[in-house]
């Protein structure tokens, strides 16, 4: 289900680059952060709006731990993608497809200083293939890897990512309704970035310009209902089946879906929207990268041959550590 949610987000990389060229045409001129921060203030408000009509008869009873968990979430996740996003203005789009990856780096450290214990072999072995697929995936060049504005903020973004994988990851949290603090969680989201889409606004009419055509409103649809209530409630929901290690692994399949849509979707976009957007070729960075990723992820999900499988935490390094404790 999480490699679902993957690929669910894979998708928002095309739809996102055909709807910033069909904008162009809209709003010519017109401020990239504006342009930015307004998709994300329509796509989760609207998904908001959606998952309120879903739980109208349940959302009375939204308690304490659904309402900090949502907003736990909706904090990390704005603030994350505010930091992206401006991070990539100033650099190269394959760095901050890299830098964006080091929470599969960050979320083991911090496990291992949480447990007091260092990560096993296989974490290590896993997290080092991950980062050097991502690497080949996204054809980083080392020359353009010296730290400036963009990259520590991409790499701001990635903690705080890890922040918001992290909170997910609570067990105190594990009997909470999806659906309510989903709905939570992207309200915060939307609040957390529509001052940006305010203050960068010329026009009070370019809140409506910037979506006055068939195919625009059509790119923030699939946003909408497979990138952001597709993707986000899979991972709300089956996230708390793995640990917290697996699931950054798991997540960093994301690039290797958005290269694989991108070698088809951009011609039927382009052609959807009158834009000029030519598709990717198949290339051996794609298969080495995608296969090193892949083969991280079966790493870390094989069975480990020492302990029996948890009863609970399907493969989470601190449910196997309490049965130790237990049986021993």
């Amino acid at each position: 289900m999480l490699v679902l949610a993957t690929a669910l987000w894979g998708l928002s990389f095309p739809t996102t680059k055909a709807l910033a060229l069909a904008q162009q045409e809209l709003l010519p001129g017109g401020s990239s952060w504006f342009i930015a921060s307004l998709c994300v203030v329509y796509r989760f408000a609207i998904a908001a709006l959606i998952l309120l009509l879903f739980s109208a008869r349940t959302v009375s009873r939204l308690t304490r731990l659904e309402f900090e968990q949502g907003l736990g979430l909706g904090l990390f996740g704005g603030a994350g993608i505010l930091l992206q996003v401006d991070g990539m203005a100033y650099t190269t789009a394959s760095t901050s497809a890299f830098l964006t990856q080091c929470y599969c780096l960050l979320i083991p450290l911090w496990v291992a200083w949480r447990q007091r214990r260092p990560p096993s072999v296989r974490v290590f072995l896993s997290c080092a293939m991950v980062i050097v697929g991502v690497a080949i995936l996204a054809k980083v060049d080392g020359q353009h890897l010296n730290p400036g504005r963009g990259e520590w903020e991409t790499i701001g973004a990635s903690v705080v990512f890890t922040g918001q994988i992290l909170w997910l990851d609570r067990p105190k949290y594990a009997a909470n309704k999806v659906t309510h603090f989903s709905l939570v969680m992207f309200a915060v989201m939307t609040l957390v970035c529509l001052p940006v889409a305010l203050l960068t606004a010329v026009r009070p009419a370019d809140w409506l310009r910037a979506y006055g055509s068939v195919a625009t409103l059509g790119f923030l649809g699939i946003l909408i209902s497979f990138c952001t209530l597709g993707g986000y409630t899979l991972m709300n929901r089956w996230q708390r089946h793995v640990s917290a290690t697996q699931a950054g692994l798991i997540y960093c399949v994301e690039p290797v879906f958005a290269s694989l849509f991108a070698l088809f979707l951009p011609a039927w976009f382009s052609a959807w929207s009158s834009t000029e957007y030519d598709n990717e070729k198949l290339s051996a960075h794609l298969l080495a990268g995608g296969a090193l990723i892949t083969a991280a992820n079966v790493l870390i999900q094989l069975p480990c041959a020492t302990t029996r499988p948890a009863a609970t935490g399907l493969g989470d390094p601190s449910a196997v550590g309490r049965e130790n404790q237990v049986t021993g």
